[in-house]
């Protein structure tokens, strides 16, 4: 076979086989079908097609008159030599808005739904962000006691805790685009019910209480459907890129939530915190109703049968690639993900700051989960290696940020912990998406929600107790080494059963690289986990 000259390659299209077979840089037998083929691996990657949520006709009529044009230049001859291209990314045409283009940092909102969906969200996370400020605010004008608001908190999430494998199964049975336009609608119904109690003076911590385990007995549904529907709205190709957006969307909202929340607190009072959040999930309704439900990809609802939930512990169990992701994310979300008790005691005890300066540091964990989420919309389908280390940076900055000398380098670290928190956060929801039959999604997210969130009542307590009786350094570097431990063992957990090893090479040429980690033998049995690490 001919090779091509020093700079230049030849293309070997992925589109069909016959025109892989035909070489670019000798003539052929059959000059016609040489050209024929040449001109069709040339053609650029069809824009508009149904479906696909790239619904503006004037988009689509730019980048057929420059696929024209392209068909009407001059065609290289059979004895060409073409430059190089890339054959894992299509030719793609400038448009109006950056999230058209595919591939780019908002590729998934080019799919008209999820733009719904997006812009629903955005409003919706605000107020959510608006009432857990003015609950925790309003028990402890009520009761003067910090145990009140972990006891609202607790009564939060213990359904996750004891239901959440519940959840995923109904995901699972029902149309999860109607199931949340239910769960939505209970929450905004929620709200807007202890609004009423505490505009018209009538509350009580217990009635708060109440209210909050009644909202997370909502949650333990509505948090998978969720999980599961982005999927159904965008597809495979651009589902991390919707993960991480939704992520950017919740920490954006955690920006300005909080600080409207307080305004209006100072202004009129809880209640009309909560009545703001009531309202807003008229927004995500309305973009749920709003979907084209032509261009979804819905999963069939599974019938109602027993032994549902044991299927989905067993199908995780029997999978390493879904199993031990799960089992890191356990661990994270136990003990890394316990910042409130811990970035009180450093405020506090530690640095001696008043109140405004504690709003700091967690504006600045904000703000790098934001631009870890951002970050994360940038990259293509997770990694295993990415997600272990991802996990192993959160850990070992959280062990730094424990001998944190000042204030400030502690604010700087904070921010460092929130990148790779929120990384690790989006590619693991992400990879067990992809990973997953869509039969089975709603179950496998529903127990990466259980085992994520649900440790908190679990967790949170330990951490507080060590950060009580030995200080909030020794607290965060328990949290640190916990975390580290758990992805430096799970990483050799998955490269021995996917039998890898780390290979060296001082020459890599162009586009290798120095240290890679490679499978150690072709085995059937271990393709699958090697090809996802």
């Amino acid at each position: 076979m001919a090779v091509a000259p020093r700079g230049e390659t030849t293309v070997t299209p992925p589109v069909a086989a016959s025109a892989a077979a035909i070489r670019t840089d000798e003539p052929t037998t059959d000059p016609a079908a040489a050209s024929a083929a040449t001109a069709d691996a040339q053609a650029p990657a069809p824009t508009g097609l149904p479906g696909n949520g790239d619904d503006d006709p004037d988009e689509r009529t730019a980048a057929d008159s420059a696929a024209q044009g392209r068909t009407h230049a001059s065609r290289p001859s059979p004895t060409t030599t073409l430059p190089a291209t890339s054959s894992a990314r299509p030719l793609s045409f400038p448009t109006r808005a950056r999230f058209t283009r595919p591939g780019g940092m908002f590729s998934s909102l080019r799919v008209r739904n999820y733009r719904y969906y997006f812009a629903g969200q955005v409003v919706s996370n605000t107020g959510t962000w608006m009432q857990r400020i003015a609950q925790d605010w309003l028990v402890l004008s009520l009761t003067g006691s910090p145990l009140a608001v972990g006891i609202t908190t607790a009564m939060q999430f213990l359904p996750m805790l004891l239901l959440g494998l519940f959840g995923g199964v109904l995901a699972d049975r029902m149309p999860k685009r109607r199931l949340l336009i239910y769960t939505q609608g209970a929450m905004g119904l929620l709200a807007a019910g202890l609004a009423v109690l505490t505009v018209g003076g009538v509350v009580t911590p217990y009635y708060v209480y109440a209210f909050a385990l009644l909202l997370g007995l909502v949650t333990v549904v509505d948090n998978p459907t969720r999980q599961a529907f982005v999927s159904e709205m965008v597809g495979p190709k651009d589902l991390a890129n919707a993960v991480s957006l939704n992520a950017a969307n919740f920490q954006t909202a955690r920006l300005v939530g909080p600080a409207v929340a307080g305004l209006l607190i100072a202004a009129v009072g809880s209640g009309w915190a909560f009545a703001v959040n009531a309202l807003s999930f008229a927004a995500v309704i309305g973009g749920l109703l709003a979907m084209r439900e032509g261009e979804l990809r819905p999963t069939a609802p599974i019938a109602r049968e027993k032994g549902q939930l044991r299927e989905g512990l067993r199908y995780v169990k029997e999978r390493p690639e879904l199993l031990w992701p799960m089992v890191l994310a356990g661990f994270i979300g136990t003990f890394g993900f316990n910042f409130p008790t811990l970035l009180s005691g450093f405020a506090y005890d530690t640095f001696k700051v008043g109140a405004g300066q504690y709003g700091l540091l967690n504006t600045a964990m904000a703000v790098g989960s934001l631009a870890g989420a951002l970050l994360a919309a940038r990259r293509g389908a997770p990694r295993l290696r990415r997600l272990v280390g991802a996990a192993l940076a959160f850990g070992a900055l959280e062990v730094v940020a424990a001998f944190a000398p000042d204030y400030w380098t502690f604010a700087l670290l904070l921010m460092l912990i929130g990148v790779f928190g929120l990384s690790f956060n989006t590619s693991v929801n992400s990879m067990l998406q992809l990973a997953t039959d869509p039969e089975m999604r709603g179950r496998v997210m529903g127990l990466l929600v259980l085992v994520f969130t649900g440790g908190t009542p679990i967790g949170a307590p330990v951490v507080g107790w060590v950060t009580a009786s030995y200080g909030p350094r020794l607290g965060l570097l328990a949290c640190g080494l916990v975390s580290a431990l758990a992805a430096a063992a799970v990483g050799l957990v998955l490269a021995r059963s996917a039998d890898l090893k780390v290979r060296f090479d001082l020459h890599p040429g162009r586009g290798g690289r120095v240290v890679a980690v490679v499978p150690r033998t072709v085995a059937p049995r271990k393709s699958e986990l090697a090809a996802a690490c």
